[in-house]
């Protein structure tokens, strides 16, 4: 890369949460794409850092992540923060969850990845897949969204040797993070809701920094990170 340009970084789902402490901590030295939904919402994060710009796109249509990936031609880092966590138990999980879960846990994930490969092939880049503790742990009420986070963990794993000496792939494996979504999941259980339980989104970013900031020659592969009180 040339002396003082930019690495640039994609950020899915980066306006709120893990994704909006990852963009935190990659905007002092990355030109950020911060991905979501809502343009106005991207917009109005991107407006936070230097040189960023929003990255509107429905990650569930084909057609809108083509459309957004089309002028991407080189990226240093994709950075999968985007997800859903809906569910119950699975008697009472109907098909058109399972379906819902799947498409934007894994197939977005994996379609938006195709899709810029090009890109981050010409960066020698990383992806970096915001995955879960639920992965190698389901919970009861939770098996579609631990399915979809255990394909997701097949998916980097493939990617990973298919690409291995041009792309580097890191999962990141979180416990409970103090989140809106763990907290609409922690209601949904009739729990109480205790932050200090949790791991801070700043925790989770810190662990992409480094998985980002690991030498040309080494890669970073997995990382599991967990509240310190269980």
């Amino acid at each position: 890369m040339a002396e003082g340009v930019r690495p640039i970084a994609l950020i899915t789902g980066g306006t709120r949460g893990i994704g909006r402490a990852i963009a935190d901590a990659l905007a002092v030295d990355h030109r950020l794409l911060i991905g979501g939904r809502d343009a106005a919402r991207c917009a109005e994060i991107a407006a936070t850092y230097p040189d960023a710009i929003g990255w509107p796109a429905d990650l569930d249509d084909p057609v809108a992540v083509a459309a957004a990936a089309a002028d991407v031609n080189r990226l240093d880092v994709l950075v999968h923060s985007a997800g859903i966590a809906e569910g119950a138990v699975v008697a009472e999980t109907p098909r058109d969850t399972w379906t819902r879960v799947l498409q934007t846990n894994v197939v977005a994930v994996a379609d938006l990845t195709r899709v810029l490969l090009p890109a981050l092939r010409s960066a020698g880049g990383h992806v970096i897949l915001i995955n879960s503790g639920a992965s190698m742990r389901a919970a009861p009420g939770s098996a579609a969204y631990a399915a979809s986070k255990a394909a997701l963990t097949s998916f980097g794993d493939a990617l990973r040797e298919e690409e291995r000496g041009r792309v580097r792939v890191c999962s990141v494996h979180p416990g409970r993070v103090d989140t809106d979504m763990q907290v609409a999941l922690q209601s949904r259980k009739g729990r109480d809701y205790e932050p200090s339980e949790h791991l801070r989104p700043q925790s989770v970013a810190a662990a992409v920094r480094v998985a980002v900031d690991a030498s040309p020659e080494a890669m970073i592969e997995s990382v599991i990170i967990r509240p310190a009180n269980g």
